[in-house]
């Protein structure tokens, strides 16, 4: 994607965030807002902050995971810093997380199709894994929305990751004239994000981990909901924060802010959790996110890859990364 495109659309996914934050905020009291941050019990929101850092444990894990089906060699603390500081990096550039990654694994001699793929295939399982939690929740979400469109979009992201998920492993089942149709590239490719799907050895960890990941989340929500007295239920909780989560992942806006907010509001609002509150926890929750994220710019600080940090190499990683087939 050349630099003017780019531009463009990091300030299209700007404008989405703030016109949603506006919108939201316009809607309502903005005292009644403060006052419900102000008001956060701040053992829960420490626990909140808390169960967001062990968060990133568990996405190491599944990213090493992925590596290693990928036969890459990496040790776990290099690969929990790579991963804090591509959290900080998310925090302060659109999309900038990925290429310092990227950079950062390239800098440990993994190879540009790997590096890539696994990326991809994290993204990938992460949603696969949202699905799994989504499904599982359908027979108590069902009676609870009304509307048609919104059950449309649910059963249509659900629809694509299975459908995706079946086409990746039986990818080398499909009629070689097919395959000889698509481009090489993007066969070998798909071959490569494959691989964690059918590895014998840790794919069930990495399934239970690509879940937990999201259920700290749930978890998280919930614990914020107790520090502001919102009456939501485990249970509420696990049926409607996957959907919030499902929300935000696409990516139309900067860190999910706004798309976030206002999902979250929605989906809260059919276990009737006041707005005010609804959207207390969804900024809480991206507040919690940026702590994360500042304690990531404390690991780049240390981090040995710092010291041969070129902007221009990671600049461009991430045009190059966009280039990839993904």
């Amino acid at each position: 994607m050349k630099p003017p495109a780019k531009a463009l659309v990091t300030l299209a996914k700007f404008a989405v965030s703030v016109g949603i934050l506006l919108l939201l905020l316009g809607a309502q009291d903005l005292s009644s807002l403060q006052a419900d941050l102000l008001a956060v019990k701040l053992n829960m929101l420490a626990f909140a902050v808390l169960l967001l850092l062990v968060q990133t444990f568990v996405l190491c894990h599944r990213w090493l995971l992925i590596l290693r089906a990928m036969n890459v060699p990496l040790d776990w603390l290099p690969g929990w810093r790579i991963l804090m500081v591509s959290t900080f990096f998310n925090q302060v550039l659109p999309a900038g997380g990925d290429a310092v990654r990227i950079w950062m694994l390239r800098r440990h001699g993994v190879q540009w199709s790997p590096t890539i793929s696994s990326i991809v295939a994290d993204r990938f399982l992460a949603l696969l894994a949202l699905g799994i939690i989504v499904l599982a929740g359908m027979p108590l979400l069902l009676p609870r929305v009304r509307d048609n469109s919104l059950l449309f979009a649910i059963v249509a992201v659900l629809a694509v990751a299975c459908l995706g998920a079946i086409a990746l492993v039986t990818l080398d089942r499909w009629p070689p004239r097919l395959i000889a149709a698509m481009p090489a590239r993007i066969v070998q490719f798909a071959m490569l994000v494959r691989a964690p799907l059918l590895a014998a050895e840790g794919r069930a960890m990495l399934i239970v981990s690509a879940i937990v990941v999201h259920l700290i989340t749930v978890a998280t929500c919930y614990v914020l909901a107790i520090g502001l007295e919102a009456h939501l239920s485990a249970l509420d909780a696990v049926v409607l924060v996957p959907l919030v989560i499902l929300s935000s992942a696409v990516p139309i806006s900067i860190g999910g802010w706004g798309v976030r907010e206002g999902a979250m509001v929605a989906a809260l609002g059919l276990a009737g959790i006041a707005f005010d509150k609804a959207l207390a926890i969804s900024v809480l929750l991206g507040v919690g996110g940026l702590i994360v994220g500042l304690f990531g710019g404390l690991v780049w600080l240390i981090a040995p890859e710092r010291a041969s940090f070129n902007p221009d190499q990671a600049r461009a990683i991430a045009e190059r990364t966009d280039a990839a087939p993904v």
